[in-house]
């Protein structure tokens, strides 16, 4: 008789204690589901800064039609989630103001939309960047590019604080990023190379790492698209082309209505 008196008051203490403690304990099972619900397109360059040139096109022209394009397929085919352009004309944000448009609206996610370009003019594929030292020396030319966008603005000295593009030693910062959105971005930015060569049919030439400023502050994960190179005469005709930039447009929101279903159902 003790026993069985001691063993419902042990049963009784247990159901107790969550209600001791103000509610029930949480598991993960009670965790509220990741959702995916805002999205931040940056079309690279704009205005003032034209971007690369090819022989008939400017970069930030492609940029930007292939970056609506993609809004639209998302907004289209995804009406939960919603889009955010950085720009979405002929405009010039700076460098700082992408990332910071993203963060300010608690973005899930931040894609930036380039073209490339190369001295040598057989130079062609798509390249998908994360943030990341790996390879520095390697990727520095293109880095130091894209970077090299701050020169056009007001007051880039106070605003970068001493920040200098061209300069090895200025990326020494850039070591300290947080790795928190690295697998994240690894896993879009593969999508990304994946659907442009299985299902566009281009050239990959893969996922990559670089220090750009754009993805450097974004507090998300965060990828820079590299479309094909506009100095390469073919590749700029199909990037030129209505059709080229709604294949590369379909094959970004693939990657990411994919992306999406991944982390969700994590």
């Amino acid at each position: 008789m003790e026993r069985s008196k001691n063993k419902k008051f042990i049963i009784s203490l247990i159901l107790l204690i969550p209600f001791v403690f103000g509610g029930f304990i949480p598991n993960e099972t009670m965790m509220p589901a990741f959702r995916m619900k805002k999205i931040v397109l940056d079309a690279g360059h704009g205005g003032k800064d034209p971007g690369n040139l090819g022989s008939r096109s400017r970069e930030k022209d492609i940029n930007l039609a292939v970056t609506l394009m993609v809004g639209k397929y998302i907004e289209e085919s995804m009406p939960d989630v919603e889009v955010i352009y950085t720009r979405k004309d002929d405009s010039f944000p700076t460098l700082k103001e992408r990332p910071q448009i993203a963060n300010n609206n608690k973005a899930d996610l931040f894609v930036s939309i380039h073209s490339n370009s190369a001295a040598n003019r057989s130079a062609f594929g798509t390249e998908t960047f994360v943030m990341g030292t790996k390879h520095f020396d390697a990727n520095f030319d293109i880095v130091k590019r894209e970077n090299s966008v701050i020169f056009l603005e007001e007051d880039y000295k106070e605003n970068y604080e001493g920040f200098d593009p061209a300069s090895p030693e200025s990326y020494m910062m850039f070591n300290l990023m947080s790795k928190a959105f690295f697998e994240n971005s690894i896993s879009l930015a593969d999508q990304i190379e994946t659907q442009f060569k299985d299902r566009v049919g281009r050239k990959s030439r893969g996922v990559k790492q670089g220090p750009f400023y754009v993805l450097w502050t974004p507090s998300m994960p965060s990828v820079l698209v590299e479309l094909g190179f506009l100095s390469n005469s073919n590749e700029e005709r199909f990037l030129m082309s209505e059709t080229g930039q709604d294949y590369m447009a379909s094959a970004i929101f693939r990657s990411i209505r994919d992306y999406k279903n991944q982390i969700e159902s994590k």
